[in-house]
């Protein structure tokens, strides 16, 4: 449907569509834009994107992991950090997130 035809039918039509299990792809010069779904499949479609994400995550872990583990002190000597450093940024991240 373009998105003249919709704005034509109206907002109720489409969410009528929506509810009765119809998907409605919008276009607009001929190439789909937008589709209005229901809530119950964005909230699936989002989930799955959630677990495909997790997934790949623990796929490229996996895959590239040597078996070495490195110290926390280790890891802020190679990016020049001392502890002072890295707990005065962790507490000025802590006040942003409670401004």
């Amino acid at each position: 449907m373009s998105i003249t035809e919709a704005s034509q039918a109206g907002l109720s039509a489409l969410v009528t569509a929506t509810e009765e299990g119809r998907n409605t792809p919008l276009s607009r010069h001929g190439k789909v834009v937008a589709e209005v779904v229901s809530t119950k499949e964005i909230t699936q479609l989002r989930h799955d994107r959630d677990t495909l994400r997790d997934a790949a995550l623990a796929m490229a872990r996996s895959a590239t992991d040597s078996g070495i583990r490195t110290t926390l002190d280790h890891a802020m000597e190679i990016f020049n950090l001392n502890r002072a450093e890295l707990e005065a940024e962790n507490a000025r991240e802590a006040q942003c997130d409670n401004s």
